[in-house]
């Protein structure tokens, strides 16, 4: 093996490569403005005499049209798509029934089904995938998003290890292998791996990641919540409804059992003679959300409620032996923070509504609106009986120019107010999205579509997922505006300013002498420390290069080293492959810059967590690649 030699080029490549580690740690500058600030320095230097392989003029911006960095901004668009259906939110919903609302319990549920999905398609499609699902239990548990989506995204680059197919460098490593071969020996050929050689490494891999964060988790997962959280805003309304109006009744869900005395009774007697709300029934699996005031009674029935829990006990529940269910079940989705909440609507001076009753103008069954109270002059009227308010029939309140309806409303639908002239809506901090449920069959279906191009075709990744992304917005699912919205342009800079230096890092022979230099000093140690040492090499080359460029740099080394010390050379080109799956430390991997943004995380997030999963990792796939291969 030829001794590669330190140029010049070289010490100015690791010179930029301790710049930009020291950049992100130290975060002087966005992560994102770093990545771009070394992209330019490099291409300033690639002009300089003596340093024109830093970078050529076509590969200093070839990280933008990169098969990643197009890859990851189709999934973010097909992501959206989905979660524009709706269809992420059932997902989250059917989540928390199944696990509560508890990080235990959570967290292995969706780090789990991640790190499955993740070991037949791409890590980054299955993070993607999963983000809008999170972001909605984080609204709805209250649990900081910061403390769901590590968890998640390193379960996704975890689960690349539990089949050939799941992550790029191990469908790459049987290429390797076979162009390997041409230049071994007989007794020294390797056979190809099969597509579940690696599944015991990779459960093992996917268990220890679960087990690190539900133990550990409390501790090196940090606290806050992301910046421009919906549920928190509508948290904050919720909160400034209740001081200003004093509005402090809860919401409630009740079982109506067969027999009870309920049955046959309108919606409108209960609510006036009890002094609650309901605000949504469920009848033998057809569900309304406020519903109509003459609505009868059937059973058996689920009641979303809203009242105080003492009046809803002892008035409403115990005499008609009505249960309170400890939490919402049926409701659990429609009356989410991110779904519906409470809302100010104004009737302005010269509304057709002005002298018209609520139940006259029956704005349940036209505009979703639960009236709750009605602020007018320095009173307010309250249907609901609270600590502060005695009851009022406000449903036969006739309506007065000026008066502040506060109502309980789905956010669609007081999205779709503002354009009523008739209403002023105040509140403007709530979640304004437009869900399209009636799109979901074309969301699945482009998305499934994209699957099969991944799984069954050779077509490029990137190609595969712009299919799905285009699909969704010729079919509407997304306009192309909100395409753009899905993207974060943060990280695909973050991701395409880098790739060049990774280039350098390769092609000007900096990568090849780092591997020499340190396998050197491995030289003459056992079998084990050889395997170990390389693992840890292809963990370090991952952080600052591509997994792909690491991988195709690093086999070869392996295989050489392998022979050379009388250890199996498939097992140790294994080894890299397996290893290059291991970045958690920085925000360099596809998969952390994606979670990176919606969580609000820094560099030092990645770097204590991140570290300790480092080492979590190195040890478990050497016991692995010992116990199995």
């Amino acid at each position: 093996m030829e001794t590669t030699i330190l140029t010049f080029e070289m010490m100015v490549v690791l010179g930029l490569l301790a710049l930009t580690v020291f950049l992100f740690v130290s975060e002087i500058i966005r992560i994102d403005l770093a990545a771009i600030l070394v992209l330019v320095i490099l291409g300033v230097l690639s002009t300089l005499p003596g340093l024109e392989s830093l970078a050529s003029r076509s590969e200093l911006f070839s990280g933008f049209s990169s098969n990643a960095v197009i890859s990851i901004i189709a999934v973010m668009i097909i992501g959206a798509g989905l979660d524009k259906t709706g269809l992420m939110s059932k997902v989250a919903a059917l989540i928390l029934k199944r696990g509560g609302t508890t990080e235990a319990r959570i967290i292995p549920i969706v780090s789990g089904t991640v790190g499955v999905i993740s070991s037949f398609m791409q890590n980054v499609g299955a993070a993607a995938l999963f983000l809008p699902v999170i972001s909605r239990i984080s609204a709805r548990t209250e649990i900081p998003m910061s403390r769901l989506a590590m968890p998640m995204g390193f379960c996704a680059i975890l689960g690349g290890t539990i089949t050939m197919v799941g992550s790029s460098p191990l469908i790459l490593l049987n290429d390797l292998l076979i162009s390997a071969n041409r230049s071994l020996p007989a007794d020294h050929q390797m056979e190809p791996f099969g597509l579940f050689s690696v599944t015991p490494i990779g459960v093992m891999l996917v268990l220890t990641g679960v087990l690190y964060f539900v133990l550990l988790g409390r501790w090196i997962l940090p606290g806050k919540r992301a910046r421009g959280e919906d549920a928190g805003a509508a948290r904050s309304m919720q909160t400034y409804i209740e001081n200003t109006y004093g509005l402090r009744a809860d919401m409630f869900e009740v079982r109506v059992p067969e027999g009870s005395i309920l049955i046959g009774q309108t919606l409108a007697d209960i609510m006036v003679a009890h002094h609650i709300y309901i605000l949504g029934t469920s009848f033998r699996g057809h569900k309304v959300i406020a519903p109509m005031a003459d609505t009868t009674i059937e059973a058996p029935a689920r009641l979303a409620v809203l009242g105080l829990r003492r009046v809803l006990h002892d008035e409403f529940a115990e005499p008609y032996g009505l249960e309170i269910l400890p939490g919402l079940d049926v409701f659990a989705d429609d009356f989410a923070a991110t779904e519906s909440g409470v809302a100010e609507v104004v009737i302005p001076p010269g509304s057709s509504v002005i002298g018209r009753s609520p139940i006259e103008l029956r704005l349940r069954q036209t505009h979703g609106l639960s009236v709750l109270a009605i602020h007018r002059g320095e009173g307010t009227l309250s249907h609901v009986e609270t600590e502060d308010h005695e009851a009022t029939h406000i449903g036969e309140v006739n309506l007065q120019a000026g008066d502040t309806l506060v109502v309980h409303v789905q956010w669609e639908r007081l999205t779709r107010l503002k354009s009523d002239q008739d209403f002023v809506v105040v509140t403007s901090d709530f979640p304004q999205e437009e869900l399209r449920p009636h799109k979901v069959n074309w969301a699945l279906g482009f998305f499934l579509l994209t699957l099969c191009l991944i799984l069954f075709t050779d077509l490029l990744l990137s190609l595969a997922l712009l299919t799905g992304a285009v699909g969704m917005i010729l079919s509407r699912v997304l306009s192309i505006d909100e395409a753009y919205e899905a993207v974060s342009w943060s990280t695909v800079f973050l991701l395409a300013s880098l790739i060049p230096l990774g280039m350098a890092v390769q092609n000007t022979g900096t990568a090849a002498w780092i591997a020499e230099k340190i396998l050197s000093l491995l030289d003459g140690w056992p079998l084990w420390s050889l395997q170990a040492g390389l693992a840890i090499l292809a963990t370090i080359f991952t952080l600052v290069m591509s997994n792909v460029g690491a991988t195709v740099l690093l086999v070869p080394l392996a295989v050489s080293i392998a022979i050379s010390s009388g250890g199996d050379p498939a097992v140790f080109a294994l080894t890299v492959a397996i290893s290059t799956s291991n970045s958690f430390l920085i925000p360099t991997h596809q998969v952390n810059a994606l979670i990176m943004g919606p969580a609000g995380y820094r560099v030092v997030d990645f770097i204590r967590s991140g570290g300790i999963m480092t080492i979590l990792f190195l040890i478990v796939s050497m016991i692995g690649l010992t116990l199995f291969v």
